[in-house]
């Protein structure tokens, strides 16, 4: 049977990180726990289940940290968990089921199913979505091709039936916007898929603060001439609404009008006229903007505008 490490970067989880061991103490052959910084009792609920708690000076970089906690695993596969999910009886089964596999299949990568994502206001548009979250610690590179011959470069992934369950205490949203806050500032690149998930943050769950920061990086972003289509949407989305957030009519509009220039302007459009109009104390004109986010186009970054928000404006408008 395959070996796995589990390994956690924790900050502060004494609430729930004793419920996330509970789970995995019987999956784990290894268990590694990486502490950020904590000033509760977290490194003592991780000590009643591993010796192997470790120091990590935080340095606003998750991947550092993980990184350092992939460095002292010594298990055939390790399995990336974090404190605020759970696994219940029947994933810890189908958990254990997978393991007596993995020495047959070397699978390179596991996904699993990350679930109860839209209940607590996550950064992501998904309830039940997969997510790579079991890895070969020791990855074989073999030739493929019989003629033309190149290294197989694709992990060989395998979709797992295994639910996880999200259960945070509260968004990260306020951790996530200091984060990206503190690479513009230091002038380093964010990568394409961080700055979807930038964009992403602020429209489910950033504040008129967060808008204001971002819209300088965005409003540079909108004019990259190498930006794709659904980027440069979604960028006009944050543009937009940091301009309504901040009064900025004028702006509002001069972003509002390039997205009708492109194919399949968003719900979250459609809807931020919707709530101009409404704010104006035009209902017609509110109440069309709203049904078109309700009906006629789909969200590109937040759920709630093409869904309640845009049935709300319908029913405050009819």
């Amino acid at each position: 049977m395959a070996t796995v490490s589990v390994c956690m970067i924790v900050k502060n989880e004494e609430n729930v990180l004793e419920r996330c061991l509970e789970s995995l103490k019987e999956l784990a052959d290894e268990l590694i726990v990486v502490d950020t910084g904590s000033t509760d009792g977290t490194k003592a609920i991780a000590a009643k289940y591993t010796d192997k708690v470790y120091d990590f000076a935080w340095i606003d970089d998750f991947a550092a940290a993980r990184n350092f906690a992939f460095s002292k695993a010594t298990c055939d596969y390790i399995y990336s968990a974090d404190a605020d999910e759970v696994l219940d009886i029947q994933n810890i089964a189908r958990f254990k089921a997978l393991k007596r596999d993995l020495d047959e299949t070397g699978y390179e990568m596991v996904q699993f199913w990350y679930c109860n994502q839209l209940e607590h206001n996550t950064t992501y548009n998904f309830d039940k979505e997969l997510r790579p979250k079991l890895y070969k610690r020791v990855r074989t590179f073999e030739w493929v091709d019989p003629v033309h011959e190149t290294v197989r470069m694709e992990p060989t992934v395998f979709d797992s039936n295994i639910e996880i369950i999200h259960k945070p205490e509260k968004p990260h949203g306020t951790r996530d916007f200091a984060i990206f806050e503190k690479v513009i500032a230091k002038g380093e690149s964010l990568s394409k898929h961080l700055r979807g998930m930038y964009a992403r943050e602020l429209m489910i769950s950033g504040t008129a603060r967060d808008f204001a920061a971002a819209r300088p990086y965005f409003e540079i972003l909108a004019d990259v001439p190498e930006i794709d289509q659904e980027e440069l949407i979604d960028t006009f989305c944050v543009l937009a609404k940091a301009a309504q957030l901040a009064n900025d009519t004028d702006s509002f509009f001069a972003v509002v009008l390039k997205v009708f220039v492109l194919p399949d302007p968003p719900s979250e459009i459609c809807c931020m006229l919707g709530e101009h109009y409404e704010k104006l104390g035009n209902r017609q004109e509110a109440l069309l903007w709203f049904t078109n986010a309700l009906y006629e186009t789909k969200p590109v970054l937040a759920l709630e505008y093409g869904g309640e928000r845009a049935k709300a404006g319908i029913e405050r408008n009819s």
